[in-house]
């Protein structure tokens, strides 16, 4: 019994599987661990709402509550994206490795940005409106588009073949 996926077989031990395992993990542990930071920011936030913090609380800051709550959720799913593009690239034996990693380079990048942006933007409040830090969510959410773009076109094609 081997423990090379079913659809390697005609490739054998060709350096483009041995690129494409490493993404498989680099993603899957990029996405569990990045799971437990924002579950673990999730927890915190309840701590927060849990000890009536004034900081988190008060009417004042409901654009901070607002920023860090989009932060740990959007985190969560993004890291869940990660766990679901590993699978994907596991299964797609012929999709081109610069296309490959470009999208996992952007999937790298939206789970750093749209979630940072978020807990940045909350971070100072000025009148109600977030922090400067709120830039980064649209260069994060272009980052995600092409990523989940660049995915979904190598399984179309990968399909129609």
């Amino acid at each position: 019994m081997t423990d090379q996926h079913p659809a390697d077989e005609s490739h054998g031990d060709e350096p483009s599987n041995e690129l494409r395992d490493r993404c498989v993990r680099r993603h899957l542990a990029t996405g569990w661990w990045l799971l437990l930071v924002y579950l673990t920011a999730g927890a915190i936030l309840e701590v927060l709402h849990g000890w009536k913090v004034s900081a988190y609380l008060d009417p004042g800051y409901e654009t901070r509550r607002l920023m860090w709550t989009l932060a740990h959720s959007h985190g969560a799913l993004i890291s869940l994206v990660h766990v679901a593009f590993a699978a994907t690239a596991s299964f797609l034996v012929d999709w081109p490795v610069g296309r490959r990693g470009f999208a996992g380079k952007c999937l790298g990048l939206a789970s750093v940005l749209i979630p940072g942006g978020f807990f940045l933007g909350g971070l100072t409040i000025h009148e109600g409106d977030p922090g400067l830090g709120i830039v980064l969510v649209p260069a994060g959410a272009l980052c995600l588009f092409v990523a989940v773009l660049l995915t979904g076109l190598s399984v179309r094609l990968k399909a129609s073949r």
